[in-house]
């Protein structure tokens, strides 16, 4: 049956879920997990957290889902140990250098791949697999076919956000929160600036950011159809009540294979959302019907407090019972749950039936009576000779030592197979100054004084190959320069063809490299025999991190642009490494198109961006498969810290342009290589010196 997972911000969140019928839950303990604002709970917490699950059958999933340093791996490792030797069931990881070092320091523990990892098609979740995953947490964005494509075929686990909040951006790619306020969503500290209003040239005051949220609960028996193994409720920062009430709804319509009541559906809603619910990305109808704020009629109706979340026991182990009552002899009950534990016990002695006769029939009545435990009883099997009587007081005191004795021996935990994590040797920096490669978003920034000034690399992208052989020749025919296919980030499976295409119009101008930020990207060139770069998107954010990458055959890696200059300094480099020092840093990728939502059809090269309160503008450009890139308001400007990039050890510097026409391109190249004096009107630091909280 399809697995139930629920959240748990708090020790009060653990008791509401467990106790209104979910399967499994996921909780966090330390500084390293994707809700660190939410209460958590302590290590200590945490350990009885697993007890109380694991006597009732209730499996629990340690969330360890951020990216971290080099400095913070050690802890989490230790985190991830800690955790394994409470219980912990599995682990929610993000970071594909922790996952790395949590598979050698807790062999036995198994991984679960966080949302956060992007994953969005097969090839994905193969190589998640590959890397040590038991199961994959796919991305939000998939519709129902093609959740149903890749579960069919995925070699793990499937798990799939069915209720609660929506990012309007690929989970894992959204770095707004981080840029604009140094509160970093791959870190734990979004600060959702996707529910702020934003503007346009024709419109202000709109939201045009901000999802409605989740709610999939009547299409549970076809996601079980689709080979789905768990669906998950998103709300560790949301109060217990919630936890408690959303959970209920969805458990009974799962056990009962029904759809949820109209009082239900509205349960749902006055605990919480944003002017109702959608399910528009797993129905494929997107556009502006799945936005909505938390505006003042949803806080009225969340502002009740439901008080009774605990209703006692939830019955959910199954135990079976054995039993006889014979003449001159202690009666005699034993009892076995579904894990094989087993318990006996004797009581009275019966006496003979005066009034009242004792019937095999009553005592099994008897012993279905289970309520106020966590067991239901699945059968009995009793033999009593007639003619004797045992009161219902010593058959239930009976009843109640044996379930007493199972839970204490429920209590117990195998113990883990666990070592130690070694990061290995710390590499030596290399000390030649970083080369300069070139990343464009359309062909017409391409100029021939642009090929010579030799980028070492030039990343153009891969839907725009079909058409190049003129703007690329200069770059092309000069063996100086490597020019590679920018794989997109987001590529679903239906649009396989598409990228076999582009992958064949680079073949065929003699590209032979390709630079992806998404492990299912990775797979797909690979077929292609394609040398590989990695991309952004990867989220490397470690040392361990490169290691990983390195193993899955990568020439080259961009580091994250999250961190700051020294984490990267310190990073050990096994592959050429890179980072971005100019252009418009991409803040989100979105499936929903942002443009079409606020013009009402297509305009891609007709829209301004959106504005904030602020009136800051933040471009959008058109990214493959009619998707978005949400760009920075500011542009990134290090040509004159050079000095500063220079002394860290990077193979390369990017310059990433996207809004700027072929002469801005040219002039920020010379800046950068020492040749002009150009500078834009505004720009940022990034984060390279401030980094993120």
């Amino acid at each position: 049956m399809l697995e139930i997972l629920s959240p748990a911000g708090s020790p009060e969140g653990v008791t509401a879920s467990v106790q209104n019928g979910a399967d499994a839950v996921y909780l966090g303990f330390g500084s390293h997990d994707a809700r660190r604002n939410a209460k958590n709970l302590t290590p200590d917490e945490f350990a009885r957290a697993a007890e109380y699950c694991r006597v009732r059958g209730v499996k629990v999933y340690f969330a360890l889902n951020t990216l971290v340093s080099d400095r913070e791996l050690p802890d989490a490792v230790e985190q991830a140990k800690r955790a394994a030797a409470y219980g912990a069931d599995a682990v929610i990881i993000q970071d594909i250098g922790l996952m790395r070092a949590v598979r050698q320091a807790a062999p036995s523990l198994p991984i679960h791949a966080s949302t956060q990892m992007s994953v969005h098609n097969l090839d994905g979740a193969k190589l998640a697999a590959a890397m040590g995953a038991k199961r994959v947490v796919l991305a939000r964005e998939l519709s129902r076919g093609e959740l149903e494509y890749i579960c069919a075929r995925s070699p793990i686990e499937t798990e799939v956000f069915a209720h609660g909040s929506l990012c309007m951006c690929y989970s894992g790619q959204c770095y707004m929160s981080a840029i604009i306020g140094r509160r970093s969503g791959n870190r734990g500290l979004c600060a959702q600036p996707c529910r702020l209003n934003y503007g346009t040239e024709r419109r202000s005051g709109e939201y045009l950011l901000s999802l409605k949220d989740n709610c999939l609960v009547k299409y549970l028996r076809e996601i079980e159809l689709c080979g789905v193994t768990c669906v998950k409720i998103e709300g560790r920062m949301k109060r217990p009540e919630y936890s408690a009430v959303v959970t209920g709804i969805y458990s009974r319509a799962a056990r009962l294979r029904r759809d949820p009541t109209a009082e239900e559906m509205q349960l749902l809603r006055s605990v919480f959302s944003r002017q109702g619910f959608t399910d528009g990305y797993y129905t494929g109808k997107l556009g502006r019907s799945m936005f909505g704020v938390h505006a003042e009629s949803d806080r009225d109706a969340s502002a009740r407090k439901i008080d009774n979340y605990n209703k006692g026991e939830f019955q959910r182990v199954p135990v079976r019972f054995v039993g006889g009552v014979r003449a001159g002899e202690p009666a005699k009950l034993a009892v076995a749950d579904d894990r094989g534990n087993t318990a006996v016990t004797l009581g009275a002695t019966p006496e003979a039936a005066f009034h009242r006769e004792l019937t095999a029939a009553e005592l099994q009545t008897q012993l279905y009576k289970t309520g106020g435990t966590p067991f239901y009883c699945a059968g009995v099997k009793c033999s009593v000779e007639p003619g004797l009587s045992l009161s219902r007081r010593h058959i239930n005191e009976m009843r109640g030592a044996l379930l007493a004795e199972l839970m204490e021996k429920r209590k117990y935990l195998e113990p883990r197979e666990l070592g130690e994590f070694t990061p290995g040797f710390q590499l030596v920096n290399r000390e030649e100054p970083p080369v300069i490669t070139v990343q464009v978003t359309k062909l017409s920034q391409l100029s021939e004084a642009m090929a010579e000034l030799k980028p070492r690399v030039l990343y153009v992208p891969a839907e725009e190959l079909a058409g190049g052989a003129d703007a690329l020749g200069p770059f092309l025919r000069d063996d100086d320069i490597t020019v590679a296919a920018a794989l997109p980030r987001v590529v679903h499976d239906d649009e396989r063809r598409e990228l076999a295409d582009m992958l064949a119009a680079a073949r065929g101008l003699g590209i032979s490299e390709v630079l992806t930020g998404n492990l299912g990207q990775i797979v797909a060139a690979g077929r292609g025999d394609f040398s590989v770069r990695g991309d952004f998107g990867l989220n490397i954010f470690n040392s361990q991190s490169l290691r990983a990458v390195r193993d899955l055959g990568l020439k080259s890696a961009t580091l994250s642009f999250e961190m700051r200059l020294e984490q990267i300094r310190d990073v050990s480099k096994g592959l050429d490494t890179e980072i971005i020092t100019y252009g418009r840093l991409p803040l989100m990728y979105t499936e929903n198109c942002i443009i079409k939502n606020s013009m009402g059809v297509c305009a891609c090269d007709n829209f301004s961006g959106l504005k904030d309160r602020q009136g800051v503008s933040f471009p959008v450009i058109r990214a493959f498969g009619c998707r978005n890139t949400l760009l920075n308001s500011k542009k990134l400007f290090m040509a004159d810290k050079r000095q500063d990039t220079a002394a860290i050890g990077l193979w390369a510097e990017r310059l990433l342009f996207t809004t700027e026409n072929a002469i801005e391109c040219l002039s920020v190249m010379r800046r950068y290589m020492g040749l002009g004096d150009y500078a834009p009107g505004g720009f940022t630091r990034g984060l390279y010196y401030k980094g993120v909280e």
